[in-house]
C-alpha cells in the first residue's frame, strides 16, 4: 500500500473530508469515490465495520491505512472519536443539477433559504437522505459542502443531490414555503414533485423566496412557543409528505 499521507496531500485541495467511521461508511454505501482513508486503529475500525457495516467491510479493508495518532490529528480539524478519516471526490455540480432538474420527481427537493447554522444544515441533509428526498438546495452564502456540514450530515451528502443555488435557479415544481402565517400543513397533501422551502433560523424566509412561493404552510405549534429548530421543521414536513401517499424510501 502506498504512503497514505502522501495520497492525502495529493487529494486534500480538491476532495471533501469524511470525518469519522460513519461518514465513510455512508459515503461508500452511496457510491462515493474515496481515494484515501486512514485510521489510528485499523483492527478496531474493521471490527466496527463487521458489527455495523458488513456490506462495506470489504471496501474498508482495502482502503483503510493505519497511521500514528499525531499524523491523523494533523489531517483533521477536530479528531473524531472513531479515529477514522477519509477524503472523497465531490460529485460534479452538473450531475447534481441534472438530478435536481429531472421530472417527474418521486420525492421533494428541500430548500434551505439563507441558512446560518452549519450543524443544522448537516442535520437536514442527513434527514433528507433518510426520507429519500431528491436533494437539498441552499441559497445564500453558506457552503453546503463545508466540512462542518459534512460532519453533521454523516457522509449522507452522497445519498442525495446537494447544491447551492440562487432563488431564481430553484428546481421546477410547486413551491411550498414554511411560514407562521401559512395554512395548517395538516390540511395539505404534499406532492412528490414539491419544492419544500424553509427560512433561516433567525430571520425566516427571504422576501425573494416568499414572493416565489405557490403556497405558505405552517407547522402546528403550541401558543407562546417561538419556533422549532430548523432540522425539526424539516423532519416534521418530510414526515407529513411521507404519510400522505409518498412511496417508501428505497
Amino acid at each position: 500500500m502506498s504512503d497514505p499521507l502522501r495520497r492525502w496531500r495529493e487529494h486534500a485541495d480538491t476532495a471533501v473530508l469524511l470525518d469519522g467511521f460513519h461518514a465513510l461508511k455512508h459515503a461508500l454505501r452511496f457510491g462515493a469515490e474515496v481515494p484515501v482513508a486512514v485510521t489510528t486503529d485499523r483492527r478496531a475500525a474493521l471490527a466496527l465495520a463487521g458489527e455495523l457495516a458488513g456490506d462495506v467491510r470489504g471496501a474498508l479493508e482495502a482502503l483503510l491505512a493505519e497511521v500514528p495518532e499525531p499524523a491523523y490529528a494533523s489531517l483533521v480539524p477536530r479528531p473524531h472519536p472513531t479515529g477514522v478519516a477519509a477524503l472523497a471526490v465531490r460529485p460534479s455540480r452538473e450531475a447534481n443539477l441534472r438530478a435536481l432538474a429531472l421530472m417527474p420527481r418521486t420525492a421533494p427537493v428541500v430548500v434551505l433559504d439563507n441558512p446560518r447554522n452549519l450543524g443544522n444544515a448537516g442535520a437536514v441533509i442527513r434527514l433528507a437522505a433518510g426520507f429519500g428526498a431528491t436533494g437539498v438546495v441552499t441559497t445564500g452564502t453558506l457552503d453546503p459542502w463545508h466540512p462542518t456540514v459534512l460532519r453533521g450530515g454523516a457522509g449522507l451528502h452522497f445519498a442525495t443531490a446537494v447544491e447551492r443555488l440562487g432563488v431564481d435557479e430553484l428546481p421546477a415544481g410547486p413551491l411550498f414555503a414554511l411560514d407562521p402565517e401559512g395554512e395548517d400543513i395538516r390540511a395539505t397533501e404534499l406532492p412528490d414533485d414539491a419544492v419544500l422551502a424553509f427560512g433561516s433560523e433567525r430571520t425566516g424566509l427571504s422576501p425573494e423566496l416568499r414572493a416565489r412561493a405557490d403556497h405558505l404552510l405552517r407547522l402546528p405549534m403550541r401558543p407562546q412557543v417561538s419556533s422549532y429548530n430548523l432540522a425539526t421543521s424539516v423532519a416534521m414536513t418530510l414526515y407529513h409528505w411521507s404519510a400522505t401517499g409518498a412511496a417508501s424510501p428505497a
